[in-house]
């Protein structure tokens, strides 16, 4: 395995380059970007590199079903870090371009809902057809093929554009959260303010199935921050949630959790226990009574003694 490479969805120029750059660890690795993110994914499962970075969530468009599906299939792998970057994009053209000459204009799918409201108010006449990275737009726009790219400003200087117009985008604070993704090991210590994900499969399809779930968490005390439904591939109805939840596995909440949904579900993926990106330990809601570790604890031993005789 290459430990100095670090893989990421490019060509160069894409928003997930720029995530991984805020890495204090990416100014030591051979950064190498991939056409794809399965091919990323690829590349640590075959060990060719020791991470990769990733978009997973999308505060406009939701999940990112690439990533979800690959992590829910294949060679298990864990995530081990997350990074939220502030999104805004600009319309990259060839030097001398006008706005009334744009046609044809290309980028990423999750990035077309982010702007649909900007080009039918400025392009309304302008054919869209995705890309398969912003940046991907960007060199396509080189080329010759698109008459306009939205992707990140930064990536002007490296296709040889300019930025026709800047700092575009429908909703307010967009974001999108990438996660760092490695082989499976041993989870890093909790810091106090971190998130568990974990992939979860029904066992049959009847009235309350998903509400069983979700009991495991509720009953205690874990709160959900994402719950999306993928699809199996096994035929119509037949879906998986990639669940994301406040907690570490080593928190005996989050643990016990875990354990109960692996006891009602065929197959449970756990895809990692790390720190949440932008959140400090004072910023993290109170436990509800009843939920701490020591109060799970107590009860542990109280049916300990229990069970002796000696309550």
């Amino acid at each position: 395995m290459s430990a100095n490479r670090y893989t990421y969805l490019g060509p160069e120029g894409t928003f997930t380059e720029a995530a991984l750059r805020t890495l204090p660890e990416a100014a030591t690795r051979e950064l190498v970007p991939m056409v794809s993110v399965p091919a990323a994914l690829d590349a640590v499962r075959n060990g060719e590199a020791a991470a990769a970075l990733v978009p997973i969530e999308n505060s406009v468009e939701g999940g990112v079903t690439a990533t979800l599906d690959e992590l829910a299939s294949g060679e298990p792998l864990m995530i081990y870090r997350e990074v939220l970057l502030p999104i805004a994009f600009a319309l990259l053209v060839r030097p001398g371009t006008r706005l009334s000459e744009i046609k044809t204009v290309t980028g990423h799918p999750v990035a077309q809902p982010q702007v649909r409201n900007w080009v039918r108010a400025n392009l309304p006449e302008a054919v869209w057809e995705s890309a398969a990275s912003n940046a991907d737009g960007a060199r396509l726009v080189q080329e010759g093929r698109f008459d306009a790219a939205f992707a990140g400003e930064f990536a002007a200087a490296t296709y040889g554009l300019e930025a026709l117009v800047t700092e575009i985008h429908d909703a307010e604070n967009a974001e999108t959260r990438f996660v760092l993704v490695g082989r499976p090991a041993r989870p890093a210590a909790p810091t106090g303010a971190d998130k568990t994900s974990v992939v979860l499969w029904l066992g049959d399809d009847h009235p309350g199935a998903l509400l069983e779930l979700l009991q495991e968490f509720a009953v205690r005390g874990v709160n959900l921050m994402l719950i999306q439904s993928r699809p199996t591939g096994a035929g119509i109805g037949n879906y998986c949630f990639a669940v994301d939840a406040e907690g570490h596995i080593s928190d005996r909440r989050v643990g016990e959790a875990l354990m109960g949904l692996k006891r009602i579900c065929p197959q449970v993926r756990f895809l990692g226990s790390y720190p949440r990106a932008g959140v400090e330990v004072e910023d993290v809601r109170a436990l509800r009574r009843g939920t701490s570790d020591g109060e799970f604890m107590a009860a542990s031993d109280w049916l300990a003694r229990t069970q002796d005789g000696r309550a």
